[in-house]
């Protein structure tokens, strides 16, 4: 049974990374650090509970395939978002170590280059979602 629902589960959390990463956006140019600092170190916790059961859930379930009648929509959305997923982890590390470290001059711009992914990939996850489980 704990299995069956980890797709729901890591949709949630894909969507709760997408609503703080905008949060954290928005509080950082408000220029609310400690706000923004809380929101994205969630992000980070949230992003890493997803991962942890999605290879927990593909490790027992295996491959699953889309059945559904938007194959080629799905097909295209899985791909970038495959592909891009790949990259937020080592952009995330290059972001994520200066800004705790206080190195705002090198975290700004890495940051900046990894948000619109982060949140392209925290979005199409819950999509990837919906196509396989819901519709």
């Amino acid at each position: 049974m704990f299995v069956r629902a980890l797709p729901t589960v890591n949709a949630c959390f894909n969507a709760l990374s997408f609503l703080l990463l905008l949060a954290g956006w928005k509080l950082i140019r408000a220029k609310r650090v400690d706000a923004h600092r809380a929101c994205m170190l969630a992000a980070v916790v949230s992003s890493t509970f997803f991962l942890a059961g999605y290879l927990y859930y593909h490790a027992h379930v295996g491959h699953v395939i889309y059945h559904g009648p938007f194959r080629p929509l799905y097909l295209a959305i899985l791909l970038t978002h495959t592909l891009l997923a790949a990259a937020v982890i080592p952009l995330l590390v290059r972001a994520l170590i200066p800004a705790l470290s206080a190195r705002y001059d090198v975290h700004v711009p890495r940051a900046k280059l990894l948000l619109p992914i982060w949140l392209y990939v925290s979005f199409t996850g819950v999509v990837v979602y919906a196509l396989l489980y819901r519709l």
